[in-house]
């Protein structure tokens, strides 16, 4: 019942960071990686694989991109994201903050996108040049996601504590 509910919050996140405007098309925050961040703190890792496969699956309903080369990218920067995020969460279970974990997490989502765009889409090795952006992107945007993670982890202390 709760992955369900972090399941939604997940989505509905995804859907309001669709409406935002973004500096470049390709730019998002991952605002819906919070509910797989919380998700992986409180439940796991596989808590947080249904969290994010529920999100992308649904998702990609709702704004019309399943099965798209969108989805392909969206759904493979996913699954990387979870497992990196999953691995560095067990391997260093004190050593990385959620904001680190997501930072890890939001890297890998962004060059594995980049990968999957070479291969499937772009063919050409200059699609490289950008994989400073893209790196530079996934540290300030896991840290926004693991930044608001950590605020709502916090939240949820103090209310288990009252």
């Amino acid at each position: 019942m709760r992955l369900a509910l972090l399941a939604s919050v997940g989505l509905i996140l995804f859907v309001f960071e669709g409406l935002i405007p973004r500096p470049l098309p390709w730019l998002k925050i991952g605002l819906g990686n919070v509910a797989t961040l919380l998700a992986l703190f409180l439940y796991g890792a596989g808590g947080a694989f249904a969290v994010t496969g529920i999100r992308v699956f649904l998702g990609s309903l709702l704004i019309g991109t399943f099965l798209s080369p969108g989805f392909l990218l969206s759904s493979g920067g996913a699954l990387a994201s979870w497992m990196v995020m999953a691995l560095v969460h067990r391997a260093w279970p004190r050593g990385f903050s959620v904001v680190g974990i997501s930072i890890w997490g939001a890297s890998a989502h962004n060059v594995v996108q980049l990968t999957l765009a070479h291969l499937v889409l772009v063919r050409s090795r200059g699609i490289w040049a950008l994989l400073p952006v893209f790196l530079l992107s996934g540290v300030a945007t896991g840290f926004v996601t693991g930044a608001a993670a950590y605020w709502m982890l916090e939240k949820l202390k103090k209310g288990h504590e009252q």
